[in-house]
């Protein structure tokens, strides 16, 4: 089961949030934590995993810092993607009370999401690289006084008890993440629900931006993200990725990311993907 066919690689230790979601997306394989967000590119570039499973942004934290800028230098293609509901757990080694915690420790954006929680209990927060990590030093540790706010997953794995469960400030809070290999998936343009991600850098010329995504609307493509970040080390050159339903054979599609080329200096699309079904529901609520 450890042949790299059957690994799907994350950033992180085990018990993360982004391994349990790993193990939801795909059940089948077996996990690979890697250090950093380079190293999970890495695996799957070199041969060492099959997949690698990427957070890209939470409904409570925001995109996740760096993501946006490292996809596309990831020479890998989005096949998927997968949105996580986050379950944040109060844990401490076994035998420990809540009255005898006075520090909690885990990742900033989880102590940032537990915040009543820690308020309510007067503890000390301290940041750590990731809330599996956290729970895995807790356990190391061995203090009653010391807890970490992580997985139920990481606290089976590091024999810790769950004090309380579901510490969350916001019942909504969920991760997005993107399912990447190296090659590109093969889904038929009448599959429906599909989702395209591209990048692209305007032209420096006025009113670029705009003209470029106007093809999008008088195509009637909905496009359902768009963020720029800085590229080039100065204030000036910007780069966007986007996410649109559809696929890019569909007419209105072509005809709009054709509009997009003309105004761009690149335009390259990361991936075509089935929309995970999460998105419908998020899509009644709003009606």
């Amino acid at each position: 089961m450890n042949k790299p066919e059957n690994l799907i690689a994350f950033q992180g230790e085990l018990g993360a949030n982004s391994d349990m979601a790993c193990r939801v997306v795909r059940p089948d394989m077996m996990t690979l934590p890697c250090r950093t967000f380079e190293d999970t590119f890495a695996a799957v570039r070199e041969g060492s995993a099959a997949l690698a499973l990427i957070p890209i942004d939470n409904s409570v934290a925001g995109r996740v810092a760096d993501i946006h800028h490292l996809l596309p230098e990831s020479n890998l293609h989005i096949i998927g993607e997968h949105f996580q509901r986050v379950e944040h757990n109060l844990l401490a080694v076994k035998g420990t009370k809540i009255g005898d915690l006075t520090h909690v420790h885990s990742h900033v954006h989880a102590l940032n999401q537990c915040r009543k929680v820690i308020s309510e209990l007067g503890l000390e927060a301290t940041v750590h690289v990731d809330t599996a990590a956290a729970a895995r030093d807790i356990a190391e540790r061995g203090e009653k006084a010391h807890g970490s706010i992580s997985s139920e997953l990481a606290g089976e794995i590091y024999g810790l008890d769950s004090l309380r469960a579901n510490i969350e400030d916001a019942e909504h809070n969920t991760t997005r993440f993107l399912v990447m290999a190296s090659d590109a998936g093969d889904f038929d343009p009448e599959h429906e629900n599909l989702m395209t991600s591209f990048v692209f850098r305007v032209r420096n010329v006025p009113a670029a931006l705009y003209k470029g995504l106007g093809g999008f609307a008088t195509n009637g493509v909905n496009m359902t993200k768009l963020e720029s970040y800085l590229v080039g080390g100065g204030f000036v050159a910007a780069q966007f990725y986007a996410e649109v339903e559809g696929h890019p054979e569909h007419h209105n599609l072509r005809l709009a990311l054709e509009e997009l080329d003309f105004f761009s200096h690149e335009v390259r699309v990361m991936g075509v993907y089935p929309a995970h079904p999460f998105r419908k529901s998020m899509n009644e609520n709003d009606s």
